[in-house]
């Protein structure tokens, strides 16, 4: 099988959340238990009424945080993120394999994710990620208008001059690759390990239309890949 052809991408955009890091990692965990944690003491409901509505909000808002938020339902978009983000990060291994992958893309890499600054900065951090992206663009920079929203990518493909024929999407979730393929970017589906899995994560055997790519190791994909400096 030939190497995949990403020599006409100069702009790299990763999801950050299960796609940096493998699904099986305890972060995303931690975090949904926290989401609901919030939920449940924000408006006052029993723990399995709060997951229902958290679980609600995610599929008709886009996050849980933006179903809050359209219903009046929470004082501070930062306090939820700063909250729900406040997780134990030692269960996260520093990738130097996967930072020399990154680092060695020939144009500008960026982090685009649902989560906080803060966490995309934390996260970067214990994977030793944080000197191979030019800049990150978090939740409160789309204004509240997260992935999948159409909005949201524009405002992200506007702040940093994206081209959609010469960019590259990695992301985890198949419904978020949709707008990115609608808008022409090249999308590359980074699916979960065989086991339990985050409610947004593809399986190991998704590959949807919309996907260019379907990998099972974001590594493995990226030593492979063939780019501009690798096309001669």
């Amino acid at each position: 099988m030939s190497p995949p052809d990403l020599s006409h991408i100069s702009t790299w955009v990763f999801d950050l959340d299960n796609t940096l890091y493998p699904s099986d990692v305890e972060v995303m965990s931690q975090v949904d238990r926290k989401m609901t944690d919030f939920v449940a003491r924000e408006l006052n409901l029993p723990h399995e009424e709060a997951r229902k509505v958290q679980k609600d909000y995610w599929r008709d808002y886009g996050t849980t945080l933006n179903g809050l938020m359209a219903n009046g339902q929470v004082r501070s978009g930062r306090d939820f993120l700063d909250f729900v983000h406040d997780i134990d990060h030692s269960v996260i291994t520093p990738d130097p394999q996967l930072a020399a992958h990154i680092r060695a893309l020939p144009g500008r890499r960026y982090v685009y994710t649902n989560g906080s600054m803060k966490h995309a900065e934390n996260i970067c951090h214990h994977l030793g990620l944080t000197d191979c992206f030019d800049d990150m663009f978090d939740v409160e920079a789309s204004g509240f208008q997260p992935k999948p929203q159409r909005s949201g990518f524009d405002l992200f493909a506007s702040r940093f001059d994206v081209k959609a024929p010469e960019s590259a999407f990695f992301e985890d979730s198949i419904r978020n690759l949709k707008t990115a393929h609608e808008l022409g970017w090249t999308t590359i589906l980074v699916r979960a390990r065989p086991g339990p899995r985050d409610e947004e994560s593809a399986g190991p055997e998704d590959h949807p239309e919309h996907v260019h790519y379907a990998v099972d190791c974001l590594k493995t994909f990226l030593s492979t890949a063939k780019t501009r400096d690798k096309a001669a």
